[in-house]
């Protein structure tokens, strides 16, 4: 009988060491080391097939298998065009936002596609499984469910019964036999993560794993676990509002930067096919307000930005921020500060993205201060109006990527102006290339001269020009 020792390893980046240390040589991160014992011989990872020879990387063949489509075309779209045989991918969300939900709906789909799944789950019974899935009206005839927390019971029925899609929920409550520690511990969850990627490479079997999130938001277990998975999906979402958020974390068949867009109904999550319509109120056109299209993976989406300068009590102004990156505000107010002179020392600052959407790219810049400026001087932007533009500390504006797809959706939903950096568009009073509709493009090099545009409207009618 092998003799056991321990050693010390970091739950953040895998590193190993022979003591404990305070501070990962590694990764940097502290307190991150946690104790497990070790076998003085490795054990072999399950279904771990024969070593194969080296072959000469020009002779590898690039036919792969088609991806399977999962019947919800806003997860195909994340996903890249669907399930990939053989993938393993990590989906991470908060309690109750509806992964379960989800992966259910999937195999719901692929099942009534006459393709087997095998729903694995620690947490739940098959009771309560099968009354969510009456209630959420999904197709049974060919989803097989196990109860269980033994992943060598889940790996056996891999391999008999060669299901299309294998899902275990959750991750964290399975255990393989053999290995130190509670379901959930760091090396339970690395040697639960290593049995399904091998039993999935070789068995061709699409496998989805869900995972819970710490307070901050990530995903709980060892970072090890989001390297050797293929793909990492989070779902997002706030509980008082109905719309969820697919993002693409990490995907090694298709891109990163994707995102599907469900809203969640009485029958479960359904795609959305007009995301802009949710996150664009109906009072656009009210001072503080502007209107930002924001790149999402492959495709834009239209954003309202509020933001309201109130007057407060002496002393330090409140400075609120929601949905947007509060940096990209903090620069907002110091550019119209000290380039335009348009004080808010003594105003109280709340900025919103409507929705519950989270934006964090430097093009919204010029649309956080429009809408800051805005809400200080009360008059609103021409109606009809998206503004885009990365701000610098000179307060120059910069170009930002792929203007034309940004304005190609604003023109689909009746824009009719737009205020930009000059260079994405063709002149001051131009119309912007290959877009639908006509669409007026006030190119803009400096943040004056997009107040001055705020200025002639202002003028136009009668109220006060902003303050200089």
């Amino acid at each position: 009988m092998s003799k056991a020792t321990s050693l010390y390893r970091c739950e953040i980046c895998g590193t190993t060491g022979a003591r404990w240390s305070g501070r990962c040589p590694a990764c940097g991160e502290w307190d991150s080391f946690r104790e497990e014992a070790a076998p003085a011989s490795r054990r072999v990872t399950a279904l771990a097939g024969p070593s194969r020879e080296a072959v000469p990387l020009a002779s590898v063949s690039l036919q792969r298998e088609p991806h399977i489509a999962s019947g919800l075309s806003e997860f195909d779209r994340a996903l890249g065009g669907g399930l990939v045989p053989g993938g393993v991918t990590l989906l991470g969300g908060d309690p109750g936002i509806g992964k379960s939900t989800l992966l259910l709906q999937v195999a719901g789909n692929l099942s009534a596609a006459e393709r087997t799944v095998l729903y694995a789950t620690g947490e739940e019974t098959p009771s309560q499984i099968r009354l969510r899935a009456e209630r959420l009206g999904v197709h049974q005839g060919h989803v097989l469910l196990l109860s269980t927390s033994d992943l060598q019971s889940v790996t056996a029925d891999m391999k008999e019964r060669r299901p299309a899609l294998v899902v275990l929920d959750s991750i964290q409550t399975f255990q393989v036999a053999g290995a130190s520690g509670l379901p959930g511990s760091l090396t339970q969850v690395r040697e639960c993560a290593q049995a399904l990627v091998v039993a999935a490479k070789e068995l061709d079997i699409a496998v989805f794993l869900i995972g819970h999130v710490t307070k901050d938001g990530s995903l709980a277990g060892p970072r090890v676990l989001e390297h050797l998975v293929d793909t990492v999906l989070s779902f997002e979402g706030d509980r008082h509002r109905s719309h969820r958020i697919l993002r693409v974390i990490k995907n090694r068949f298709g891109p990163t930067d994707e995102v599907g867009i469900f809203e969640m109904g009485s029958r479960g999550l359904q795609g959305v096919s007009d995301p802009s319509r949710l996150f664009v109120g109906e009072g656009v056109q009210e001072p503080g307000s502007t209107v930002f299209p924001a790149l999402e993976g492959t495709r834009s989406i239209l954003v309202e930005i509020q933001a309201l300068a109130a007057p407060g009590p002496q002393g330090t102004p409140a400075r609120r921020v929601s949905g947007v990156n509060p940096n990209r505000v903090a620069l907002a107010l110091a550019v119209l500060e000290q380039r335009a002179r348009i004080p808010f020392s003594d105003r109280d600052v709340f900025v919103n993205a409507v929705g519950g959407v989270r934006i964090d790219e430097p093009a919204c810049d010029l649309a956080i201060v429009l809408a800051l400026a805005t809400s200080r001087i009360g008059v609103a932007l021409p109606p009809g109006t998206v503004v885009l533009g990365e701000v610098g500390l000179a307060g120059e504006v910069r170009r930002v990527e792929r203007a034309e797809l940004r304005l190609r959706e604003a023109a689909r939903l009746g824009y009719r102006r737009a205020i930009l950096p000059r260079g994405d568009g063709e002149d001051a009073s131009g119309t912007a290339h290959g877009i639908e509709g006509r669409l007026q493009i006030h190119g803009v090099g400096k943040i004056g001269e997009a107040l001055a545009i705020l200025e002639r409207h202002a003028r136009a009618r009668g109220a006060a020009a902003p303050p200089r």
